[in-house]
């Protein structure tokens, strides 16, 4: 059975995510999220809550045990882009993109 968990609008780069969750994908969640606990990026953080979370949710709503659990599809989505500038010399301004990104890891028991 599979099972997932999503975290949308964070503030985090989609190119430097989806680095972190091709590194995760087709491990087991126990490796996966040791792995998560030494990855440099900011985007680890995000990822080990969101693998928490499906991993949590295999547990209490389909009785599924965390030991048999892996993650079959770890996928990193553009969200929308907040724009701001920045003031310039001589009136001018420059445009500031701040990304957004959303996080949907799917896990599910080894037998499936």
């Amino acid at each position: 059975m599979r099972v997932s968990a999503t975290a949308k609008y964070l503030r985090a780069s989609t190119r430097k995510t989806r680095l972190v969750t091709q590194a995760i994908k087709g491990k087991r969640v126990e490796e996966a999220a040791a792995l998560l606990r030494f990855m440099p990026q900011k985007a680890a953080g995000d990822v080990a809550r969101v693998l928490k979370s499906a991993t949590a949710n295999a547990e209490n709503n389909h009785n599924l045990s965390a030991e048999d659990l892996v993650i079959v599809d770890a996928v990193a989505n553009e969200g929308p882009t907040i724009k701001r500038f920045q003031p310039r010399a001589q009136g001018r301004a420059f445009p500031i993109h701040k990304p957004m990104t959303h996080i949907t890891i799917t896990v599910a028991d080894q037998e499936a």
